[in-house]
């Protein structure tokens, strides 16, 4: 019996050692997208800026892989505690995506010049609205691996239906303001179309986090 029990608290502190790796590559990805998403509204290239910080989340999933498997192979956990470990091993892919779609927005910057552009004012400022509200997301998305709380999702479902609505808004006003397609329209669909999937993975990472915190499996697109 004492034997079990220490494998338990050795699984227990290896399980919030997992925890703490996950939440901070969470800041890490939160801090590429608020980077990559304000150089593409200032113009300026921070493509290189963004690119170390998904490099990092890169390298940080395969760490948190392996600490996972390595706590199966040491500890045999059960299942309500295989069910948390696989769980922070997808949650860290959504993070490592959000590193990448961060790098995305940030090459378009750099490739099409962004502040040489000439933007409708509308554009930017309905870019800004759309990013300000996916970057809550992210945000609670990051924040909800400490609360566990599965009510989170009925608000994160709202917001996520608002992104998506806001996505095919745009293309629709688009169509009908811009004149022509040019790097600019480009730039912007793009840019749009990158926060919509950001918005996907913040859902993918809730319905971990529902999983965790009650064992059930759910689908929130």
């Amino acid at each position: 019996m004492v034997k079990v029990n220490n494998m338990q608290r050795l699984l227990d502190s290896g399980l919030e050692e997992l925890t703490v790796m996950v939440y901070k590559m969470g800041g890490v990805a939160e801090k590429a997208l608020a980077i990559s998403i304000n150089g593409f509204i200032d113009g300026k290239d921070v493509s290189k800026n963004v690119l170390e910080l998904s490099e990092i989340l890169v390298n940080r999933t395969v760490e948190v892989e392996e600490k996972a498997f390595s706590l199966i192979a040491k500890y045999q956990p059960v299942a309500s505690d295989l069910r948390i470990i696989n769980s922070y091993i997808k949650v860290a892919y959504d993070f490592e995506r959000y590193g990448r779609y961060a790098w995305d927005i940030s090459f378009i910057t750099t490739r099409f010049n962004a502040k040489a552009l000439n933007f409708d004012k509308w554009i930017f400022e309905y870019i800004g609205k759309m990013a300000e509200k996916v970057l809550e997301m992210v945000g609670i998305s990051i924040n909800s691996l400490k609360s566990l709380d599965p009510e989170l999702v009925k608000t994160m479902t709202r917001a996520e239906n608002a992104i998506d609505k806001s996505y095919f808004e745009y293309l629709d006003k688009l169509v009908e303001q811009a004149g022509v397609t040019n790097e600019s329209t480009i730039s912007s669909v793009l840019v749009v179309r990158y926060l919509e999937r950001i918005a996907d993975h913040a859902m993918h990472i809730m319905e971990a986090i529902v999983y965790i915190a009650t064992g059930e499996k759910v689908t929130l697109r």
